[in-house]
């Protein structure tokens, strides 16, 4: 539906979208990730041209109401994708939890030799295991790559069910032993050539990394991960109170 405009000149037209704009975006209309609409959905919307709603975003950005990301869209300031390290859930579960189109690609399923550590749990006689990689996407544009290594079982899955089912979701339909506990730990990557190409940055660019090491309620050790992650939009968020005397 076209907006009602005052159609005076082009510097009323661009200030009435940017109030438009910037009205909506204190109303949470563009939760939870704060992405607004493409430019061409604006112009179709407001019925003005392109070079108008460059002028109104650009207004909101010079604001700070705004982030104009190259290649992502225009998102409300501050709006980012968090996932929390008090709550034990996937990477794909903790986009969802937010309310966000999160989607999952296979990049790839090999059977490769285990982690020297998990080698006896994970690996069969041949101390193999099966090595998944996974491209993450959020509203279309890819997130993170995932490369997991499981135990050498699930490697009677089939594509399309690694490709639609998180990791930890898997292993217990296959073992029938929930994920009890996980061990985190966050550091700073760097994308090579093959996560440049999926993840759509420069090669070299900086890259958040988080390394994880499940174990079922028995201290078996069943999923070794890195999540390799556009550091643009997504931080790590835990929860803690104060205990007096501490």
């Amino acid at each position: 539906m076209t907006a009602h405009l005052i159609r005076e000149n082009i510097s009323s037209l661009y200030q009435q979208i940017a109030a438009q704009l910037r009205a909506e975006i204190h109303q949470g209309q563009f939760e939870p990730t704060g992405k607004l609409p493409s430019e061409a959905a604006l112009c179709a919307r407001f019925g003005v041209s392109r070079v108008t709603v460059r002028l109104a975003l650009g207004r909101l950005e010079e604001e700070g109401a705004v982030e104009r990301k190259q290649g992502k869209g225009t998102y409300a300031a501050g709006k980012q994708l968090r996932h929390g390290l008090d709550h034990l859930r996937s990477f794909h579960e903790s986009l969802l939890m937010q309310g966000l189109k999160a989607e999952m690609r296979l990049l790839s399923r090999d059977i490769v030799a285990a982690p020297a550590d998990t080698a006896s749990v994970m690996g069969d006689e041949q101390g193999r295991c099966l090595q998944v990689q996974r491209l993450h996407l959020v509203d279309g544009t890819p997130l993170a790559v995932g490369r997991s290594y499981l135990p050498a079982r699930l490697g009677v899955l089939t594509w399309e069910r690694i490709e639609k089912q998180p990791a930890y979701a898997l292993l217990l339909e296959l073992t029938g032993q929930a994920v009890a506990r996980a061990d985190l730990a966050i550091k700073v990557g760097h994308a090579d050539a093959a996560l440049a190409l999926a993840l759509a940055v420069a090669e070299g660019a900086p890259l958040l990394l988080m390394e994880r090491s499940s174990y079922f309620a028995d201290g078996t050790c069943c999923d070794k991960s890195q999540f390799y992650i556009r550091p643009e939009r997504y931080e790590f968020v835990i929860k803690t109170s104060f205990e007096p005397g501490a």
